[in-house]
């Protein structure tokens, strides 16, 4: 059983960063694909970044692409996503997700991805 857990949300104003981490347990992940997403009240969830977890192959949404970085320490299973210049349109409850079956290229739709952290509340102030 995998277990996904998000951390590091908060509330920042407009210009503001955060670092939000992903930690997972329960299997080794080569291979796998992790992937951010968000959701804002009344709207769907949204792919917000994605890196294979090799980190030859990184994606980021349009609306943060030059805003958030993946990183990641691969010895404890954890990534890192780092949010600068935070909008107000950020704010959303991010999830981080894993999918553990092997596909050449990181995929954007939550549907393929098979674990899911709780999320975690990112408010941006205006």
């Amino acid at each position: 059983q995998v277990q996904v857990v998000e951390s590091g949300g908060g509330l920042v104003q407009t210009g503001g960063s955060l670092r939000l981490s992903c930690a997972a347990s329960g299997r080794t992940f080569a291979g796998y694909t992790l992937g951010w997403f968000r959701q804002a009240p009344g709207k769907q969830r949204e792919f917000v970044a994605n890196t294979h977890w090799s980190g030859h192959i990184t994606d980021y949404a349009d609306s943060v692409k030059g805003r958030f970085t993946i990183s990641r320490d691969n010895d404890k299973n954890t990534v890192f996503l780092h949010m600068n210049s935070l909008k107000p349109e950020d704010t959303a409850v991010y999830y981080c997700a894993v999918r553990t079956i092997v596909s050449s290229s990181p995929p954007t739709i939550p549907s393929m991805y098979n674990y899911w952290g709780q999320g975690t509340q990112v408010t941006v102030s205006s």
